[in-house]
């Protein structure tokens, strides 16, 4: 018997060694309270210090929406979208969800090198505990849309609940997209700094204060692609459920399901093949 095959029959596993995928996710799903405990101390800590503390996470998005529906809301004149402010509110809570996991995954093991040295656990957790972070987040902005809804004259309906699996598919598509970006980024860090240029392009370009249709209508093309970027899909899904007027078409159902499913299921795979890497210098 050598060496490794004594220390295996003896309780004793090599620090720093991928272990097979199959054991990996049974790790992960052992240790899921860790990124779900360290998920809340963040959420918890982030705004601590302000004055205004929890506000902020509706705060922060509800400003967004006021500006970017001032300023686009006159810019885009007749081709505004009928009930533009329950459109509009709909699409910038639904991209920060978004974009804040996008960039707190990609920050999930750079960020963390300290935790990293000093603990042996599923570095995978890292980026669905921010993943999750932006979840918990995200709630008190679900109430706030709610209530949008209802002043601005939307009816309450059973379609409501459909937000239910659109907001599970965002989470599946998001988390993937964290494991990337936070294997990514520990391989080539300077792709940090592309993140909000990233994050900003796929604002424009997702239907959050247009109608894709509507604009595209003469470029068959260019409406194919953006029928495809996933986080319109989810958007347009959401629209569909609380807005009045507006329609969940199939394709789009497909389309989220599809990025999802699949992002997370790629994200998973990638991430765990780099596992022996992360934490080190």
């Amino acid at each position: 018997m050598n060496l490794a095959d004594y220390a295996t029959a003896n309780g004793l596993t090599q620090v720093g060694v991928r272990p097979k995928f199959g054991e990996y996710i049974k790790q992960v799903w052992q240790r899921r309270d860790f990124a779900f405990i360290m998920s809340l101390y963040a959420s918890e800590s982030a705004n601590a210090r302000s004055r205004l503390g929890g506000w902020w996470l509706v705060l922060v998005p509800s400003l967004q929406a006021f500006t970017y529906g001032l300023i686009f809301g006159l810019i885009l004149g007749s081709l505004r979208p009928a009930n533009f402010i329950p459109f509009l509110i709909t699409g910038v809570f639904l991209f920060s969800f978004f974009s804040g996991s996008f960039s707190a995954g990609a920050k999930a093991i750079t960020s963390n090198s300290g935790l990293l040295k000093t603990l042996s656990f599923p570095r995978i957790l890292l980026p669905l505990s921010a993943v999750i972070r932006e979840f918990i987040n995200f709630i008190p902005q679900l109430a706030i849309l709610a209530l949008v809804m209802l002043v601005f004259g939307q009816e309450i309906s059973w379609d409501w609940l459909y937000l239910i699996p659109i907001t599970f598919l965002m989470f599946l598509f998001s988390t993937g997209l964290a494991m990337i970006s936070a294997r990514l980024t520990v391989r080539i860090q300077d792709l940090n700094k592309l993140v909000p240029f990233i994050t900003r392009v796929m604002f424009y370009s997702s239907g959050i204060f247009f109608e894709v249709e509507r604009i595209f209508a003469d470029y068959p093309e260019l409406l194919a692609i953006a029928t495809l970027n996933p986080v319109n899909a989810f958007i347009s899904l959401a629209r569909g459920a609380l807005v009045n007027d507006l329609q969940m078409s199939p394709v789009l159902w497909v389309v989220a399901t599809a990025w999802s499913v699949g992002t997370f299921l790629f994200g998973v795979f990638y991430f765990w093949r780099a596992e022996a890497r992360y934490g080190r210098d």
